[in-house]
């Protein structure tokens, strides 16, 4: 297999891609909570402050936004203090399931070690892992307090 480690590898990663998007509407079903666990900010995050010492206010909206490319199936990620409680809701619950969905994709991700043994499959598994999950639980993580934060504020206001 080792020859042919860098095409399977690819297969690997289009199929989870593919698989990805209906994974995430499944979980957007669940009652996950954006102010529990695993979701809730943890002490050291600081509600998405240490994101900020990572520049993530520079690349963020850089990444690929899927919601920009799967418009009818995926909600808008777009936020203004006009929207209502129930878009906000909305929002705070689709953090938890994109950050979840990059965290299976992260698990099934090291299936990439089993495709290609050796060097080139941990070059290409800490690529998918760093360059094609990470940065975007990370930006859930760095989103979801300040869409909380919002929420409480337009709750409070009604």
């Amino acid at each position: 297999m080792h020859r042919h480690g860098f095409g399977w590898s690819m297969f690997y990663m289009a199929l989870l891609g593919i698989l990805a998007t209906p994974l995430g509407r499944l979980m957007a079903r669940l009652p996950l909570n954006g102010k529990r666990f695993p979701f809730q900010a943890l002490p050291f995050e600081k509600n998405g402050k240490i994101y900020e010492k990572l520049g993530i206010r520079r690349w963020k909206n850089k990444v690929t936004d899927m919601s920009k490319i799967l418009t009818k199936i995926l909600p808008p990620k777009k936020v203004s203090f006009r929207d209502d409680v129930e878009k906000l809701e909305v929002l705070v619950k689709e953090t938890c399931v994109a950050e979840s969905v990059h965290i299976i994709l992260c698990l099934l991700g090291l299936g990439l070690l089993a495709i290609w043994p050796g060097p080139g499959g941990v070059v290409m598994t800490a690529l998918y892992l760093l360059l094609g999950n990470l940065p975007f639980i990370v930006i859930q993580r760095y989103n979801r307090p300040r869409l909380l934060s919002l929420l409480e504020k337009k709750r409070a206001a009604h």
